[in-house]
């Protein structure tokens, strides 16, 4: 872990200008009839799990350029988890992903306890061939056409269930590549037929304190059709296997104009939205950091969440799903982290009772101003109050590089091989 006497000294530098901008905002917030400090409590205990993939070099189709000091394994990728916690005060929890992550339970417990982290949802994965499955997921997983790669499929989440048990998961999340790359490559509803099937199995296994979360993506590496390729699939499918199971949101695994929010708003009315990947796109995946693109986008999912925020129940996951290629990854999702937090600042301060009102009496524009004036209130002061409150950085990208992270574990772990591409 970094020191605590090195991240003192990176607070030093900032902190009397943070509480002259932390004052200032109150005192503005203040004349909106806004208690900045029950924002600020409110962020301090909000949290966002960090994908255990996320804090490797990710790549292409086409190419992978590693960077220094890569994880060598799952407790090198808790290692860098723990930074990013340690930094941010925001994300105690961490997604594995098996088999890519599988060990001994007591063993990854122990390195959880180690670097401040408890675990997350877990994450099958059938989408690529592994050396203990025996059978190929070449032509598809849970909705293959031959049994026995289906039985493997739905064996190896039965796994990932039970090793989740052992170090305290409450999820799992499945999302599949099945689909077809040709019209008339396989017949659709049967194909569906076969993953609903699958799923019942998983569903049937899992633990009665526990969520199944399946997760739609509209193309790749199928690109002519899909299993899960949208909202509307993934809700028959929660819906069909039982009150257990739910959809997971994807920020970036929707068209570009797609309506996220109102995809989000659905999902809540009726009992199904699971939880979240936070990550931004241009065109139609996951590469890019949270908020990159699109923050008024990201505000406007949180605003929804605060509108079902007190519903009884109402308990959505969220975690980071991103790809690094050119950036740093502990670097791009401790930023990432911190702008989900804003968002979730800014939707806690919008004037929910004036915008209730415009909405009832159809006033488009204020309606949407009301919106705006809470996504153009610069709630960083909070964030960053609550970070140093909970002994963090105030500013973790900056204390990050002035520790030398990179450069220590770069010493210890060896240079990864470029090369040929791959998403992971």
């Amino acid at each position: 872990m970094i020191s605590k006497d090195s991240v003192e000294r990176s607070n030093a530098a900032a902190e009397a200008t943070l509480r002259a901008d932390y004052d200032a905002l109150g005192e503005h917030l203040d004349r909106r009839g806004i208690d900045i400090a029950a924002v600020k409590d409110k962020v301090a205990a909000y949290g966002v799990a960090v994908p255990s993939w996320g804090v490797g070099t990710g790549g292409t189709r086409f190419a992978r350029f590693p960077g220094t000091g890569e994880p060598r394994d799952v407790f090198d990728k808790l290692d860098d988890c723990g930074i990013i916690h340690q930094l941010t005060g925001a994300t105690p929890s961490v997604s594995l992903h098996v088999p890519w992550d599988d060990a001994d339970p007591a063993a990854l417990t122990a390195k959880a306890e180690e670097t401040g982290l408890r675990f997350d949802a877990m994450n099958s994965n059938t989408f690529q061939d592994h050396e203990s499955h025996p059978l190929s997921y070449k032509y598809g997983s849970l909705s293959h056409t031959d049994a026995a790669v289906r039985q493997q499929a739905v064996e190896h989440n039965l796994y990932v269930i039970e090793l989740g048990q052992k170090i305290g998961s409450k999820a799992l999340t499945v999302w599949v590549g099945d689909g077809s790359n040709f019209p008339g490559q396989t017949n659709m509803t049967r194909q569906f037929e076969r993953y609903l099937d699958s799923a019942r199995s998983i569903y049937s296994g899992l633990p009665e304190d526990w969520r199944l979360f399946t997760e739609h993506k509209m193309f790749e590496p199928a690109f002519y059709s899909t299993v899960v390729q949208d909202w509307g699939t993934n809700y028959l499918i929660a819906k069909e296997l039982g009150d257990r199971a739910h959809c997971l949101v994807d920020l970036g695994h929707h068209a570009p104009n797609v309506n996220i929010e109102m995809i989000v708003a659905r999902l809540i009315q009726f009992g199904k939205l699971g939880g979240f990947h936070f990550n931004d796109s241009k065109y139609g995946d996951d590469d890019l950091d949270t908020a990159a693109i699109d923050p008024y986008r990201l505000f406007l999912v949180f605003n929804e969440l605060m509108d079902a925020a007190d519903t009884p129940g109402f308990d959505p996951a969220h975690m980071l799903d991103q790809s690094h290629n050119v950036n740093d990854p502990i670097e791009s999702l401790m930023s990432s982290a911190m702008e989900v937090q804003r968002a979730y600042a800014q939707a806690l301060i919008v004037d929910r009772t004036a915008l209730e009102g415009f909405q009832q009496d159809n006033d488009a524009l204020m309606a949407t101003t009301t919106l705006k004036r809470a996504f153009r209130t610069d709630v960083e002061p909070i964030l960053a109050m609550a970070r140093l409150e909970k002994g963090a950085a105030i500013d973790p990208v900056a204390a990050y590089r002035a520790s030398g992270y990179r450069a220590r574990v770069a010493e210890e772990r060896p240079a990864s091989a470029g090369g040929g591409g791959g998403i992971v």
